[in-house]
């Protein structure tokens, strides 16, 4: 019975639309030795409108959607409860604002090293789904785009 319904939704063009998420440009930054943690980026792009709302990897304990803001000249970063993706525009994630957080590393991460990162997106109407990743690492210096003289 379950099957004939959603097979009518679907003929009917009633099924729910999920968000076609775009992932390019992911990186994560490597690590030295005993780091705890490190940040993911990337640039996503959704069809419909959506929201980031959550990130898991094997390799943290803790994995969190953060921004990274200035409050009276001193920058702050902390987490947010869902990164919004409105329909057909880029959204950054970047050093110096909106990341992926990865803490309590259960390992190094090298550069060269492939992450396994889930993002988690949900659709207007509160549906979910995942995002599977494999993202690499880029040295430990890679490009910071920090507002200069706040450095």
């Amino acid at each position: 019975m379950k099957k004939l319904v959603l097979a009518t939704l679907f003929a009917l063009g009633a099924a729910p639309a999920f968000a076609d998420v775009s992932v390019t440009d992911s990186w994560v930054r490597a690590t030295v030795p005993q780091q705890k943690a490190t940040g993911a980026f990337m640039q996503l792009k959704s069809d419909v409108p959506a929201r980031l709302v959550a990130a898991s990897s094997p390799l943290a304990g803790v994995v969190e959607i953060h921004e990274m803001r200035m409050e009276k000249d001193v920058m702050k970063m902390g987490p947010v409860p869902a990164l919004e993706l409105p329909a057909g525009q880029t959204v950054q994630l970047a050093p110096g604002g909106y990341h992926v957080m990865l803490m309590d590393l259960k390992a190094q991460v090298k550069e060269g090293d492939q992450v396994p990162l889930t993002l988690v997106v949900e659709n207007h109407d509160g549906s979910r789904h995942s995002v599977e990743l494999s993202v690499p690492a880029r040295p430990l210096n890679a490009l910071m785009k920090m507002p200069h003289g706040k450095h």
